[in-house]
């Protein structure tokens, strides 16, 4: 028991990175002509839960706030990192 728990301390002591960090990479290579979305497993979650659920968009309200709130941080760092056109 001590191990589990000494591991699951070790694991949550590790730096927690977010979807744009992980992405960031990837998406800077990207042609302009693709489509990239680092929140794309918040999207298929919430696919997932709407076909689990038969459509029924209020029991996945869960996973569309986990989408939304993705999307607005990584549009957030995107904008601060690119910084702005006059400055």
């Amino acid at each position: 028991m001590a191990s589990s728990a000494q591991s699951d301390q070790a694991a949550s002591s590790e730096p927690q990175i977010d979807a744009w960090e992980k992405s960031k990479a990837t998406f800077q290579s990207k042609r302009t002509s693709e489509y990239y979305d680092p929140c794309q497993e918040f999207a298929n979650r919430s696919i997932k839960c709407m076909h689990r659920n038969k459509g029924d968009r209020e029991m996945c309200q869960d996973y569309f706030k986990a989408y939304r709130d993705c999307k607005k941080e990584w549009t957030a760092k995107r904008r601060a990192e690119s910084g702005s056109w006059f400055g």
